[in-house]
């Protein structure tokens, strides 16, 4: 109790919606012990950042009352360890089956993940298709960057990897994204930097095929 009294009013709406589900604007204010007013004007701007959405629910009596839940957004705010699980699987399929099935599972992965995007690079320069996959990437949360540095190559960073614990303990699911990045582009692709292997970052340098190479 005493770590919910620290957090901000705006926290500690957030956490009263995942324990107790949606709520009134009239629940939030007798757990709160502050006006109504005020917390209206919470819920307004928490509902404007696209933190909490209402709804209107009807009533035995009286007029329907509008409650407020959290969206996707929010749920995102709160501690979530997928990768332990990931890992944990992982290791049971390694221990069961042998490196080689694991390593199977991200080339699986890598080619699902072709056939969604190729279609989306058909016909696109490379500096089209370059800045295509900038927004893919960065629509998968990896923070992405895009510069050309003095060489004309592109150089491709994100700032964050929602599979880095993960690649920190197989590192083929680098491999496979550096595969899946050279598919797409057609291009030669060098990965300069890793998360998964203590960067600040993962920075891609990119540039167009030499003549008479091709990928896998």
């Amino acid at each position: 109790m005493n770590q919910i009294k620290e957090l901000t009013t705006r926290e500690r709406i957030l956490h009263m919606m995942k324990t107790s589900g949606p709520l009134s604007a009239k629940e939030i204010t007798s757990e709160l012990k502050i006006t109504e007013m005020a917390v209206r004007r919470h819920l307004g701007t928490m509902e404007r950042d696209g933190l909490i959405e209402s709804k209107m629910i009807r009533q035995t009596l009286g007029r329907p009352t509008a409650v407020y839940g959290l969206t996707e957004m929010a749920e995102g705010l709160f501690p979530k360890k997928y990768h332990t699980l990931t890992l944990d699987l992982l290791e049971e399929l390694e221990e069961e089956s042998g490196g080689r099935m694991v390593d199977r599972l991200f080339e699986r992965r890598r080619d699902k993940l072709n056939r969604k995007y190729l279609a989306e690079m058909d016909g696109k320069t490379l500096p089209e298709k370059v800045q295509k996959l900038s927004e893919i990437q960065n629509d998968n949360g990896y923070m992405t960057e895009l510069e050309r540095n003095e060489s004309g190559e592109f150089v491709l960073m994100e700032h964050n990897c929602p599979i880095s614990q993960i690649a920190s303990r197989y590192n083929h699911a680098c491999d496979c994204e550096l595969n899946l990045f050279e598919s797409l582009l057609d291009a030669e692709v060098k990965r300069t930097e890793c998360l998964a292997q203590n960067g600040k970052k993962c920075v891609y340098v990119i540039r167009e095929r030499k003549k008479g190479t091709s990928g896998e």
